[in-house]
């Protein structure tokens, strides 16, 4: 299959604009059109057409919520037939659902097939089927938000050019919802400035002391900042407070 071949063929419908959706729309052409959008339909119209030209059959677009926070308000897309019950069409997504897990677990997106390991806690996955695939991105174009596009189906066929297109494509349309006023930089339970400075510090090796002279705050401040962002990671010590906020997007190193 020609590279082109494998572009998004969006329907007029989405845009109002049928000299954009040609056979051939390439990436720019797509990034433009989610510019130009005025809505957040259009844009998420784009990314869904685009997975489901790959062949994706079910479309789940959405933000990560942080630990111990709901999600229904971060989701911007949920398109998930239940193949288990006849494709009854799903209309909530448990935060807890392992799922999630992989748009946390690395920046760059990913192709798997679902077995019985992957189903194994993710009652989304469970409702595609054992031995479908899944294309995972992860999005991490308005940090510390987070986000992740996940397309699935039987008949999914992708080379990592393909990949690589449609991480561009998400990035693009979650910096769009963003401008659009859709999507917030900051979830509910983001860690504080200050505290994302204190965690940094100790992630580089440098004690309650040290961060406290740097910032010129008291130790039993930066005591206080690691205890909070320990229970807004919900977090079992130090360490673990530290990999909690570099996998939630919290602090870089």
């Amino acid at each position: 299959m020609a590279i082109d071949d494998r572009f998004n063929t969006a329907s007029a419908d989405y845009l109002g604009n049928a000299d954009l959706m040609g056979e051939t729309m390439d990436i720019e052409a797509k990034i433009a059109a989610i510019n130009e959008a005025r809505a957040a339909k259009p844009v998420l119209d784009i990314v869904e057409s685009y997975l489901r030209r790959l062949g994706a059959s079910h479309i789940l677009i959405t933000g990560l919520p942080m630990p111990n926070r709901t999600i229904e308000s971060l989701i911007h897309r949920l398109r998930w037939a239940d193949e288990r019950h006849g494709g009854v069409e799903r209309t909530l997504l448990s935060t807890n659902d392992t799922a999630l897990m992989f748009g946390l677990s690395g920046n760059r997106p990913m192709t798997l097939t679902i077995t019985q390991q992957e189903i194994t806690g993710s009652d989304l996955l469970a409702s595609v089927g054992e031995g479908a695939h899944a294309m995972v991105i992860p999005v991490d174009a308005l940090r510390p938000f987070q986000a992740m596009v996940i397309g699935a189906g039987q008949n999914i066929s992708v080379e990592p050019y393909d990949l690589a297109s449609v991480e561009i494509v998400c990035a693009a349309a979650f910096r769009r919802l963003h401008e659009l006023g859709v999507v917030s930089e900051q979830r509910p339970g983001d860690l504080s400035a200050r505290e994302r400075r204190v965690l940094e510090l100790t992630a580089l090796g440098k004690t309650a002391h040290e961060i406290a002279e740097l910032l010129d705050i008291s130790q039993r401040t930066v005591h206080a900042h690691l205890q909070n962002a320990s229970a807004k990671l919900n977090a079992s010590n130090k360490t673990h407070t530290v990999v909690e906020a570099l996998r939630y997007g919290q602090i870089q190193i």
